[in-house]
């Protein structure tokens, strides 16, 4: 609904500086994220509630929870003004409680088989599902930093590595840089932003897959030293990894900065009026996709970052830089084909 609505209500020169806006909002979350993820681990808590103790993964369980109940009396306020006339009858006497969820239920699945029949019908459709499955080569490495980066950063670096505050890297440059690339581009398309960022992006993760000993000089150097001992509050020596990582965060999140927000604006952009919500809802699919990739980024770390044994993680970086290139070059290759024309664009 969010996307829909600012493709409704932004004009076509609005349209690319709204959407980044939107997607440098929800980065504030990313970037307190992963400091409340390495305080509660750093901060060892115990307590015991009737017999039970919550590990600090519980504990960032809980913290989360709290945050979520947070949300009810915002959705409260945001609710349609319940003065607000509505059609039918006013005086009419409301339907029992079940009645209503009954006739809410029936009248939902009527109105999703009607829309998806209308969507199956028009050819955007099937271009912007592969459009999006190349999208999901590119979500998978962004989703990889929750669900393998934290486990390769405690078994590369240490149990109490502030990886968090590591990959809260990627969301300040994307806070830092979405407006102004969104405002600098607004006039190109946005299929050729997605391009562009999407070699970005694989780019940057190529550097994860280097070796080590390429970046050592940079981690004694002053840029390396205010990084670990600065930022990241380390002691002692500089692990190579920091650098590495921060640099891939870097470039990465400058790919990031030109795609991510135009994928949402892309299927906005080529949406019929009228379903400008059903082409926005599509928009994540390719978290979806993303997510079904990066489930075998558990075995990869298995494979090449194992708690124990003999480890090889620049073969997992390799790995995942390459299915990362996937997206750029099915992008190109097919462009002729899943491309769509949108509203207001001409290139």
């Amino acid at each position: 609904m969010l996307l829909a609505a600012t493709r409704r209500y932004s004009t076509i020169a609005q349209r690319s500086i709204s959407f980044s806006l939107i997607y440098m909002v929800m980065n504030i979350g990313y970037v307190a994220a992963g400091y409340i993820f390495d305080y509660v681990r750093q901060l060892n808590f115990h307590v015991s509630l009737f017999g039970f103790e919550p590990s600090s993964y519980q504990q960032l369980f809980v913290v989360s929870l709290a945050f979520e109940i947070v949300l009810f009396p915002v959705i409260y306020f945001l609710r349609r003004d319940p003065n607000k006339p509505t059609t039918g009858e006013p005086h009419r006497a409301a339907p029992r409680f079940w009645g209503r969820i009954e006739q809410t239920v029936r009248q939902s699945a009527i109105d999703t088989a009607q829309l998806f029949r209308r969507l199956v019908s028009q050819s955007g459709f099937y271009r912007l599902l592969v459009f999006f499955l190349f999208i999901g080569f590119l979500k998978a490495i962004f989703l990889q930093m929750d669900y393998v980066f934290p486990k390769f950063g405690i078994r590369e670096l240490g149990f109490n590595a502030p990886v968090g505050k590591l990959s809260a890297i990627n969301a300040i440059v994307i806070i830092l840089l979405v407006p102004i690339v969104g405002a600098l581009t607004q006039k190109f398309a946005a299929y050729r932003m997605v391009v562009v960022g999407g070699v970005i992006c694989a780019a940057g993760v190529f550097i994860m897959a280097l070796p080590t000993e390429w970046f050592v000089p940079a981690a004694s150097s002053v840029i390396g030293q205010w990084l670990g001992h600065g930022y990241l509050g380390l002691h002692g020596s500089i692990h190579p990894y920091y650098i590495m990582a921060a640099l891939y965060l870097i470039v990465f999140s400058v790919g990031e900065a030109f795609y991510s927000p135009r994928v949402y604006e892309y299927a906005a952009a080529i949406a019929p009026k009228g379903q400008e919500a059903s082409y926005g809802s599509l928009a994540y699919l390719p978290f979806l996709v993303g997510k079904i990739l990066v489930g075998a980024g558990g075995w990869l770390l298995a494979a090449f970052v194992p708690e124990h044994g003999p480890r090889r993680p620049g073969t997992m970086w390799l790995i995942f830089a390459l299915a990362a290139s996937v997206a750029p070059v099915g992008l190109i290759v097919f462009r002729r084909y899943i491309r769509v024309p949108e509203a207001g664009r001409q290139d």
